[in-house]
């Protein structure tokens, strides 16, 4: 009853990147994590922690990104991969694949790739091969 489920994905934020912060290198992290700045590397949850990214209207993340929850209304650049849940919000922007398990677009959300449904294979499959390709 007071014990916190460890599969469900973290809905506050912990860590916030700001509009006038740029960062180099790969991202993980555990939680919630907000980004406004711009990101150039890989962004992903610690491993067997669901989390939450959000990517505001100014923020940008090139390379791939990797976590269960995702909120997008700014840009990515590479692969979007959510285990659990991934909302394009009007203003988003991806160039690249984007693999899902549950997915809401709203009007005026930018997709340059593919959509894949992961189903309840989320967790098996690698964010840059998708299901039969090894």
């Amino acid at each position: 009853m007071f014990f916190k489920s460890k599969n469900k994905p973290q809905s506050r934020i912990d860590t916030l990147i700001s509009t006038d912060t740029r960062i180099e290198g790969n991202i993980t992290f555990n939680g919630g994590l907000r980004v406004d700045g711009q990101i150039k590397g890989d962004v992903s949850e610690s491993s067997g922690t669901p989390s939450t990214l959000v990517l505001s209207e100014q923020g940008r993340i090139e390379g791939a990104v990797t976590v269960a929850r995702i909120v997008l209304n700014g840009e990515v650049q590479g692969p979007v991969r959510s285990s659990h849940y991934l909302e394009l919000l009007a203003k988003s922007r991806i160039s690249g694949d984007v693999y899902y398990k549950s997915l809401e677009i709203h009007t005026g959300a930018i997709i340059e790739g593919k959509l894949v449904y992961l189903g309840d294979a989320a967790k098996a499959e690698s964010p840059i091969m998708p299901e039969g390709k090894d």
